[in-house]
């Protein structure tokens, strides 16, 4: 028996919804066929929007979408994308497959994904081969409600009113694909950047976010919020979980040991170590200004597979990635004092994706069923939890067999959410409930060997169940399956 400790009378502070953004990017399959299929296509659409994937999407209360990249945001430039898409320019995407990118996707057809999601858009702009001047105008079409030059261009494209975009992104990766810059000259051009980011009206506030480090570049995270605080509400910080030695060889995404299983895992919770080191930076150097952290790309990162295209970065996804992204999401949750917004990577067909498609057929994945347990903690109140648990791998490489988070709403209401990590055994639980009482226990559960995964012959193979709970006088017990992830809602009494 694993004892679980769940403490209602101590937090951290509220699980900011944005924690479960997602990110898009003109990469492979991830806009054109996955998000997009044009007004005239004979997939099911909603003005171009596929309407199987926007409500796979909206069933998740999708909070914040990242769009147009990644590498792609510094090669773009905006007003490549607005107006007749037949007069739009056609450029080569250098980033990902080398292939003719027509533009058909642009600002409008993005707002209006958004729109349909019920999510708040997160534009990335362009640093690396933009300009200042390019950046402000993109903020003053989006954003401006009277009567100036991008605010009339926006009107004879056919947008009356401002979308007044919030969240918005200076530069991407600016230490590598957004321009190989040093960290000491990205800060500079992050304060100038800044300055021209304006409000267009009284309730408008942007937050604007500086492209942060790789990994545990700790110098460029110190570096920037201590030059340019002043000027910024949050910084990024990317870390991708890649199991193989190399950039070459990241590994199978279905095909894989025992023990390529526990590195994996515990490559993933490398990310606990990185969130409190930036954090801990963050803190010292932001004064009277609070700064958040934007984990705005993560996730699992392996080999394409076989027969697809190199630079479409198109995978399977499995339980053990459902593990991945159970473990990432209970850390931020833990860490929801500093962790403000996370975006993994990505949404569609690339990386560790919430959905796949092939042609007019769509299906879920098991990181999507995660999401979709998880949902119940955004904007809830983080709780103390503890998991009295034993460690599994090998010594240098131990995770422990239980990993949790919990929060409140303001109903009462209690969602615990547990990884059983591990790939052999179930683990009887016994949860303690300090602070609160509960009348009614309900839990649910994703299952299935650390390979199992959902195909488009077989879409359903790995989906969440029920399972038993039982209330005790001091909380509830329940059995883990092996490689599972369990939500349990605890309903006030």
């Amino acid at each position: 028996m694993s004892y679980l400790i769940l403490n209602a009378n101590r937090s951290v502070g509220t699980i900011h919804k944005n924690i479960y953004g997602q990110f898009s990017e003109h990469l492979g399959r991830c806009i054109y066929q996955g998000l997009y299929v044009g007004p005239d296509s004979p997939i099911l659409n909603r003005n171009g929007m596929r309407t199987d994937v926007v409500d796979a999407l909206k069933a998740l209360h999708l909070p914040v979408l990242r769009w147009p990249g990644g590498c792609f945001a510094d090669t773009y430039h905006w007003q490549d994308g607005i107006g007749p898409q037949s007069g739009r320019k056609t450029i080569v995407n250098t980033n990902w497959g080398g292939v003719t990118e027509d533009n058909s996707f642009g600002t409008h057809e993005f707002m209006e994904l958004c729109r349909q999601i019920g999510c708040e858009p997160y534009l990335s702009g362009n640093v690396g081969s933009g300009t200042v001047q390019e950046f402000s105008d993109w903020v003053e079409y989006c954003n401006m409600p009277g009567t100036s030059p991008m605010a009339s261009l926006r009107r004879r494209n056919g947008r009356e009113e401002p979308w007044n975009v919030r969240y918005w992104g200076i530069g991407n990766e600016a230490w590598g694909c957004g321009g190989n810059m040093r960290a000491e000259y990205y800060a500079d051009l992050c304060r100038q950047y800044s300055t021209y980011l304006r409000s267009y009206a009284p309730d408008q506030k942007l937050f604007r976010i500086a492209s942060g480090a790789n990994v545990d570049d700790y110098h460029w995270t110190e570096t920037v919020v201590e030059r340019a605080g002043r000027q910024i509400d949050a910084v990024s910080l990317h870390y991708y979980t890649v199991p193989g030695p190399d950039g070459q060889h990241k590994g199978s995404a279905t095909r894989f040991t025992p023990a390529e299983y526990y590195h994996t895992l515990h490559k993933a919770l490398f990310m606990e170590e990185l969130v409190e080191n930036h954090s801990r930076i963050i803190r010292r150097y932001q004064g009277d200004r609070k700064i958040g952290l934007a984990v705005d790309e993560w996730g699992t990162w392996y080999d394409v597979e076989p027969g697809t295209n190199p630079g479409f970065l198109y995978q399977q996804n499995t339980m053990r990635d459902a593990l991945v992204a159970a473990v990432n999401l209970n850390i931020f949750n833990n860490h929801c004092d500093t962790v403000w917004m996370a975006n993994i990577a990505q949404v569609v067909n690339v990386l560790q994706a919430m959905v796949l498609t092939e042609g007019d057929r769509m299906l879920t994945t098991p990181t999507y069923h995660v999401f979709e347990m998880y949902k119940g903690h955004q904007n809830a109140r983080q709780l103390e939890s503890y998991a009295e648990t034993t460690l599994l791998g090998q010594e240098e490489e131990q995770v422990p067999e239980l990993h949790l988070s919990a929060s409140q709403q303001q109903d009462g209401s209690i969602l615990l959410t547990v990884a059983n990590l591990n790939d052999a055994r179930p683990v009887p639980l016994h949860c303690l409930l300090a602070g609160a009482r509960a009348a009614r226990v309900e839990g649910r559960v994703l299952t299935g060997r650390p390979d199992a995964h959902n195909t488009f012959d077989a879409p359903a193979r790995v989906a969440p169940r029920p399972l038993d709970a039982a209330l005790t006088e001091d909380g509830f017990t329940a059995t883990l399956p092996p490689c599972s992830v369990a939500a349990f809602t605890l309903l006030p009494a």
